[in-house]
């Protein structure tokens, strides 16, 4: 068993720093996207509509489903969900 230290999961599971970072953008997305479903007390048809994708997708996405959003579609929903990004880039470690 190692005892290698890693900033997050993403690090310690992914095989590539840039796979790592993309789930890292992902991840922050879809917690965002669902805040704003509980923030809001939507439903999921109710998010759907206003996020521009059909219920399934939303149920997808409650369920933490990362392997089915790439970051343009989740940059696309949370921009219609009324949310603003920002992006932060920075020198790696």
């Amino acid at each position: 068993m190692s005892n290698e230290r890693f900033a997050s999961v993403w690090d310690a599971i992914e095989d590539t720093s840039a796979q790592a970072e993309n789930m890292k953008l992902r991840s922050a997305l879809m917690m965002a996207l669902r805040e704003r479903i509980v923030h809001e007390g939507l439903s999921q048809s109710q998010a759907a509509k206003l996020f521009g994708v059909t219920q399934p997708r939303i149920s997808d996405l409650i369920r933490g489903k990362i392997d089915l959003f790439g970051l343009d579609t989740l940059v696309n929903m949370a921009v219609a969900a009324g949310l603003r990004i920002e992006m932060h880039v920075t020198e790696a470690a």
